[in-house]
């Protein structure tokens, strides 16, 4: 990776933490720092610990501290789960509330007067471009890794795939049709976002050389933000340490995103090679295959 690129990203993010205020211990005027005031608004009326924890990427000790803290102030009360007598709820006290919508007020007048230095224009291009930013972080940070074939969220994710395209595809589509884990020659990755699956597809071993792609799949809350295309070159690139040099896959024509995803990604129509009935349209590439020391396979 090119060190001005670092360099870039470092810069762009110590010029908004600071333009944001978000380096002092009076973030938006109050007597508070960035953390307890975001988990004020987080918590909303109230919330299950755990998923504060894990919406917020906090540590336990850290976020028992802060709310520690504003337990303190009066502004939180911490609760047994109504329904869980191993979880705890966080809710605003009346006074937390009032803090709230207070931070909240000062929040939208600071970004008014930013906007405000901005013709209408320009207020758009900036919006667009933080939609942009959020989107490409949303994508770097989540993970793809192999799992076992037969692995429980992997397989909830192939059955989710396989609802969908009975109830796209005319014809329907049998479950049965997805690869056994006993049948399958090559991987199985997965996708997770915050620990939660959101993807998955695999390869499968058709020759010494050759492998298909089989059931790529993104979860709708995922889609458009570029994750289809960054799983598929993973599938593509493990298979290339494995030796196979040609990736081969088949799709419906009623799959029309995904055919445009195959064809910008250099894959060129062939002959029908497998006999499902859903493989209505055949797809090739070729690859450079290298081994696992990273070496070329000639």
């Amino acid at each position: 990776m090119e060190l001005d690129l670092i360099d870039q990203v470092r810069d762009f993010n110590r010029f908004y933490t600071q333009r944001l205020g978000l380096l002092t211990d009076s973030y938006l005027g109050s007597d508070r720092a960035l953390g307890p005031s975001r988990l004020l608004w987080e918590i909303g009326d109230r919330r299950d610990l755990r998923e504060l924890r894990d919406q917020l990427g906090l540590d336990s000790g850290y976020l028992s501290r802060l709310l520690r803290g504003l337990e303190e102030q009066g502004l939180v009360q911490v609760v047994p789960h109504p329904g869980d007598g191993r979880a705890r709820i966080a809710e605003l006290t009346e006074a937390g509330r009032r803090e709230r919508d207070t931070l909240d007020q000062r929040s939208r007048a600071d970004v008014v007067a930013l906007l405000g230095g901005l013709d209408p224009e320009q207020q758009e291009e900036l919006a667009a471009a933080q939609k942009q930013v959020r989107r490409l972080l949303r994508l770097a940070t989540i993970t793809i890794t192999p799992v076992p074939a037969d692995d429980p969220e992997a397989w909830r994710c192939l059955k989710r795939y396989a609802a969908e395209l009975a109830a796209l595809f005319p014809e329907g589509y049998d479950q049965a049709t997805l690869t056994r884990p006993e049948d399958l020659t090559g991987r199985l990755l997965l996708a997770r976002e915050h620990g939660e699956p959101i993807g998955c597809g695999a390869w499968s071993r058709l020759g010494p050389r050759t492998a298909e792609i089989r059931h790529l799949w993104i979860d709708a809350k995922a889609r458009g933000l570029g994750l289809g295309r960054r799983l598929l070159h993973r599938l593509e690139t493990d298979a290339a340490t494995q030796g196979v040099d040609t990736i081969r896959l088949g799709t419906h024509r009623t799959l029309g995103e995904a055919i445009a995803l195959y064809r910008s990604s250099g894959y060129v129509e062939i002959d029908s090679y497998s006999d499902s009935p859903y493989n209505q349209l055949s797809f090739e590439k070729k690859q450079q295959a290298v081994g696992q020391d990273g070496v070329v396979v000639e």
